[in-house]
């Protein structure tokens, strides 16, 4: 995976809430058994009408959001089935962060095995978060994950907007996001510890 440490990007507003996993990737999609393509049909049901044209209305289709690297979604993101290609096809279509009020356990557990770094906010600071990106394309979120704090910036209504707030995350996946790992590299990059541990053990 790729080092994730801290990224500031513009961001794409999606304030619907109880965004299901079907929606993020609909099951016609799952036969694959890699994660290659799966960026090219992220929410194809919302980005593309039934004749296949792209839906203008749909933020991710929009000139102004089109460099986003932050998805700031409504409350309860990822919710649904448990089907990992969800954080594939977001990642695969070049988001590295999403950010709501509330995800669904099993979404955010596939989120961050796949170097998709999932922040939950409050519900306040989201609301203010989602107006100034949709209020300004051009404001500037920064995410740190090593000091654990999202804070943005913008400008709308001819007023400086900015806001910070610290978010969790577990531990381990926080270690492995920042070194690249996924649950192999860690254990392989503790085989020295674990070979000097083999060596000290008593047998009896």
């Amino acid at each position: 995976m790729e080092k994730f440490t801290k990224l500031t990007a513009t961001a794409i507003p999606l304030p619907i809430e109880n965004i299901d996993t079907d929606q993020i990737i609909p099951a016609r999609f799952l036969k694959a058994t890699d994660k290659e393509g799966f960026g090219d049909n992220v929410f194809r049901d919302w980005r593309y009408d039934s004749e296949g044209n792209l839906n203008p209305d749909f933020p991710l289709n929009a000139p102004q959001y089109s460099k986003g690297q932050i998805l700031v979604a409504g409350d309860n993101f990822g919710c649904g089935s448990s089907r990992e290609h969800a954080a594939w096809a977001i990642v695969g279509y070049g988001i590295k962060v999403v950010i709501s009020s509330f995800f669904a356990d099993i979404f955010k557990g596939n989120a961050l095995n796949n170097g998709l770094l999932p922040i939950q906010v409050s519900p306040e600071f989201l609301k203010q978060l989602l107006t100034c990106v949709q209020k300004n394309s051009k404001t500037k979120i920064t995410v740190d994950l090593e000091s654990q704090i999202v804070a943005f910036v913008g400008i709308y209504n001819e007023q400086f907007q900015n806001g910070e707030e610290t978010f969790d995350i577990d531990p381990y996946k926080k270690v492995c996001l920042i070194n690249g790992y996924d649950d192999i590299d860690f254990l392989v990059s503790k085989k020295e510890t674990i070979e000097a541990f083999e060596k000290e053990r008593v047998v009896f």
